[in-house]
């Protein structure tokens, strides 16, 4: 196999290699060992839906209903490029006996559509709008995995990890904000054995990009003076100022932070506490980095006395609270990449990063909605989450909830082995 990505080469023999994926699988199945033969990504993906406890039988949960199915999909960003992707895949689809589908970046389906048997086929197993196929859910899947993994990836036959999906054949390729570099969501296509050739998964790559191309054309860069600031789930932020994209150093991330965050301004004694713990830093060392930070910037942008920004940032974070705060809770999920500057120990980031996820929690456990809860449980931020956990098991159905329960089980009996292990000693 020359391409990993690639399910099956030009030429390759559907049966034969569907045969061999089906004793693979089996022998998964039974002794949890991973032949030579599964490509790669795909024995990587069984192994994580096997550590999230998915059943090799069931079907994915349908988690939005008509009514919040509409209003979320009408305000979703791909919305605005589904003329562009039906036109691309809709004849395609229909023609082939093939399905289209388009999901957010939590794989839930916005959009299932093309041949009206292949849609009825695909009922049996929840391949339909609202559906979540998200591999913590629905195991190995082409859009669940183009999501995990964000690329394209084509699954075939007995590669996915559900048996009563063994029939179909899928490519998907992920979607992304072109300016900002977010994940929206992935583009799919849907079939039988006659998906299983490379020309599937570059065709739905190419949809993919030209999506974004799309998305690019309705939402163009930002006009000069706009600042955009990125600096979820990443140690070094993104921005972008006056039509160019900055990627910023570690301390640099961390100073247009938290000016973001005090757009009034701070002195210099404010800021230092802000940025370092070491309350030995002396002004000189933080006037040389805003120094360099106003070489990068351009005089523009970086002001003193007090030290601010001179036009509004639009920051991810602050997308996040705003959305919290009007009760949009899947909205501000989506929009969460990941905790803030993840590796920065800054004072007032630190604070920040607590604050924010603490809301976020917070909101997502008074939702209780199992589908939010298990894509914070099932993230890496979210994998240690004690009271998440918690709120997960107590709200799935009857017989699903085992895999939770025994996460929060063993989360909480390495809290109480911490706690006891920093009690004084007597």
């Amino acid at each position: 196999m020359t391409d990993v990505w690639v399910a099956l080469e030009a030429g390759g023999d559907p049966v034969e290699r569907g045969g061999e994926l089906r004793r693979a699988y089996e022998r998964f199945a039974t002794a949890g060992r991973v032949e030579r033969t599964v490509r790669p990504v795909v024995a990587e993906s069984w192994r994580r839906c096997a550590r999230a406890h998915v059943t090799t039988e069931g079907a994915a949960s349908v988690e939005l209903g008509d009514d919040e199915l509409g209003v979320y999909r009408d305000g979703h960003p791909l919305s605005r490029v589904m003329p562009v992707i039906r036109e691309l895949m809709g004849v395609y689809a229909v023609d082939g006996e093939h399905l289209v589908a388009v999901c957010d970046a939590q794989a839930r389906l916005l959009w299932v559509e093309g041949h009206p048997e292949a849609r009825r086929r695909a009922r049996r197993m929840n391949f339909v709008e609202g559906a979540r196929w998200a591999e913590s859910e629905a195991g190995t899947n082409a859009p669940g995995t183009a999501i995990a993994v964000d690329r394209p990836v084509q699954v075939f036959a007995a590669e996915h990890f559900r048996r009563p999906v063994h029939e179909w054949t899928c490519a998907a390729a992920p979607v992304h904000d072109p300016h900002s570099g977010r994940l929206l969501g992935a583009v799919d296509i849907t079939g039988g054995d006659r998906l299983a050739h490379p020309h599937s998964l570059a065709f739905v790559g190419a949809v993919a990009r030209a999506a974004e191309s799309q998305l690019a054309l309705l939402a163009p860069r930002p006009t000069e003076g706009a600042v955009q600031l990125t600096a979820l789930g990443r140690d070094e932020a993104l921005l972008l100022a006056e039509g160019r994209k900055i990627r910023l150093s570690r301390r640099h991330s961390e100073i247009l932070v938290v000016l973001a965050r005090h757009p009034e301004g701070l002195s210099g004694d404010e800021l230092l506490l802000e940025l370092y713990e070491d309350e030995h830093v002396t002004p000189v060392t933080l006037r040389a980095e805003l120094s360099r930070l106003r070489g990068l910037l351009g005089p523009r942008l970086l002001l003193s006395r007090p030290y601010r920004l001179a036009v509004p940032v639009d920051a991810d974070f602050d997308a996040v609270s705003r959305r919290l705060a009007s009760g949009a809770v899947a909205g501000a999920l989506s929009g969460y990449a990941g905790p803030l500057l993840p590796g920065s120990c800054a004072p007032g980031v630190v604070e920040l990063r607590r604050r924010l996820v603490d809301q976020l929690r917070a909101a997502l456990i008074a939702r209780g909605d199992p589908g939010l809860l298990a894509d914070w449980a099932y993230s890496p931020w979210g994998e240690d989450d004690l009271p998440v956990w918690q709120a997960l098991a107590s709200v799935l159905p009857k017989g699903r909830g085992a895999a939770a329960e025994a996460r929060a089980r063993a989360l909480d009996g390495e809290y109480a082995a911490a706690t006891w292990l920093q009690r004084p000693a007597p």
